[in-house]
């Protein structure tokens, strides 16, 4: 199995305005999108074509939307990048770069 392109774990991840888990995880590996329950049990998965990422504009630094498979999901991650070698997620900001990266470069 191939190296992930991109993991966070400790990711709060919700749907509307439920918590579907505090400490979830977010991967891209295999050209898809994976979010994954602290127990690592899928939640939803997609090819990271058809996954949207995007900041939503009135919200604060470390979070992320995510639309996948027709469901929009809210990601919190980090404000900032983990100092290197320190736990915790990466920024927001890196997880939608990276959605953007593996739909351009696979396909």
């Amino acid at each position: 199995m191939a190296e992930p392109e991109f993991t966070a774990t400790g990711v709060r991840i919700g749907k509307r305005l439920r918590s579907l888990t505090r400490a979830g995880q977010v991967r891209i590996s295999d050209g898809r999108l994976e979010l994954l329950t602290s127990y690592g049990s899928e939640i939803d998965s997609a090819p990271v074509q058809a996954v949207r990422a995007s900041r939503p504009w009135f919200a604060p630094e470390d979070r992320a939307l995510a639309d996948v498979n027709g469901t929009r999901y809210s990601l919190t991650l980090g404000e900032h990048d983990p100092a290197p070698g320190k736990p915790g997620p990466p920024s927001a900001r890196r997880f939608i770069e990276a959605v953007r990266r593996a739909a351009g470069s696979s396909g």
